[in-house]
C-alpha cells in the first residue's frame, strides 16, 4: 500500500509511518511536487497511492501545497486523505467525498492558535509597539498597561479552538461568553448565547472569531454586529475571512465603534500588497499563520499514525468527515 507523505514528514516521521504495517510503501512529494521514492528515485506519475497525509508544512514557505492538493484533487486511486486542517470550506472536500475517497479532518492546530489570540489580546492591552520602540530609544519612561484581568470575552464558535482560546483565557482571570448554537453543557465558558446575540457582543472587551466558514456564518462579522460593539474592543479572527465583512470592518473602526482588529485571515489571500487593510492604523495583518507552532507537526504526526493503524486494521478512523455533512452544510458556531 502506497502512502504520499510530503519531505518534511517523511524526514522527521516517515519510519514511524513505515512501521505501522510491512505492506506500507512510502512515496515523497519534495517541495518542487516531484513525486519519488525513498530513495530519491522519480516514480511513474500514473502509479496508484491509496493514502496521503496532507501535513501543515505542505502549506509553509516553499511547500509544495499546490502540487500536492492538486493530486489529492485528480488521484482516482486515492482511497483515503488526511487532511491538515480542521475546516471544509473548500469546494475539493465535497468533490473527493463524492468520488469515494475518505477525508479525515486534523484539530491539532489549537494549541498554536490559542497562543497566537492570548498573545494579540497581549500585545493589544500593553502596547507591544510602545516598548519595543522605548527599548530602541533607550527610554526609561514607564508606560501604564491596560490588564486582561477581570475583561470580558466573547468567543464565537466552541470547536477545538476556541476551546482552547477560553481554557486559556480562563487563567487571566477573564469572564468568558461562548456563542455556539448548538450547547452541549460541557463548555469552559460563563455563559452561552446564541449567534446574533448583540447584548453578549455589546459586553465584550475582546472577540475572538474560531466558527467553520459555512453559508450560514458568512459575514456574520456584519455592520449591525460592529455597530454593538464597545469602542474599545478588540477583534481577532483566527476562523476565516469570509465571516468578516471587511468593508463593514474598516467602516466601523473609521468611525469608532471599534477599537483594533487582528485579522490572521482575510477575504483575499494572499492579501495584495495594495489592498487597503495592511494601511488602516487599527489592523494588523498575519499571514495566516496562527497554526504555525513548532509543535504542530508533531501532533499531526500523532493523529496520522493512529488514524493509520486504525485504517489498516479496518477501524473506524478519528474524525472522518461524511458525505452527508456536504449535503446539509450545517453551521458549526
Amino acid at each position: 500500500m502506497r502512502v504520499l507523505i510530503s519531505a518534511v514528514a517523511n524526514e522527521h516521521f516517515g519510519e514511524r509511518v513505515a512501521g505501522v504495517d510491512p505492506s506500507i510503501e512510502r512515496v515523497v512529494m519534495g517541495a518542487d511536487g516531484t513525486i519519488r521514492d525513498v530513495d530519491g528515485t522519480p516514480i511513474d506519475p500514473d502509479l496508484p497511492i491509496d493514502v496521503a497525509w496532507g501535513s501543515a508544512d505542505i502549506f509553509t514557505e516553499g511547500g509544495p501545497a499546490r502540487p500536492f492538493m492538486k493530486f489529492v484533487r485528480s488521484a482516482s486511486s486515492l482511497r483515503w486523505f488526511q487532511s491538515p486542517a480542521a475546516g471544509l470550506d473548500h469546494p475539493m472536500f465535497g468533490e473527493i467525498v463524492a468520488r469515494g475517497t475518505r477525508l479525515t479532518t486534523t484539530h491539532v492546530q489549537s494549541v498554536a492558535i490559542a497562543e497566537f489570540v492570548l498573545r494579540s489580546v497581549l500585545d493589544h492591552f500593553h502596547d507591544a509597539p510602545a516598548w519595543w520602540a522605548g527599548h530602541e530609544q533607550r527610554s526609561w519612561d514607564r508606560r501604564p498597561f491596560r490588564e486582561v484581568y477581570g475583561t470580558t470575552w466573547l468567543i464565537i464558535g466552541l470547536g477545538a479552538i476556541g476551546t482552547d482560546v477560553a481554557r486559556r483565557a480562563s487563567a487571566f482571570g477573564v469572564r468568558l461568553i461562548g456563542m455556539r448554537r448548538h450547547p452541549t453543557g460541557a463548555e469552559p465558558v460563563d455563559e452561552v448565547v446564541a449567534p446574533g446575540d448583540l447584548d453578549s457582543v455589546g459586553r465584550a472587551d475582546v472577540i475572538v472569531v474560531a466558527a467553520a466558514a459555512t453559508d450560514e456564518t458568512h459575514h456574520l462579522i456584519d455592520e449591525r454586529f460592529l455597530a454593538a460593539t464597545k469602542p474599545s474592543a478588540l477583534l481577532v479572527n483566527v476562523a476565516r475571512g469570509a465571516l468578516v465583512d471587511e468593508a463593514a470592518l474598516v467602516a466601523a473602526l473609521d468611525r469608532g465603534q471599534l477599537g483594533a482588529a487582528v485579522l490572521d485571515v482575510t477575504g483575499r489571500e494572499p492579501l495584495p500588497p495594495d489592498d487597503p487593510l495592511w494601511a488602516h492604523p487599527h489592523i494588523l495583518i498575519s499571514p495566516h499563520t496562527s497554526a504555525h507552532g513548532d509543535g504542530t507537526l508533531a501532533r499531526a504526526a500523532e493523529v496520522f499514525i493512529a488514524n493509520l493503524e486504525r485504517y489498516m486494521a479496518g477501524a473506524p478512523l478519528e474524525h472522518e468527515v461524511e458525505s452527508e455533512r456536504f449535503h446539509t452544510r450545517r453551521p458549526e458556531v
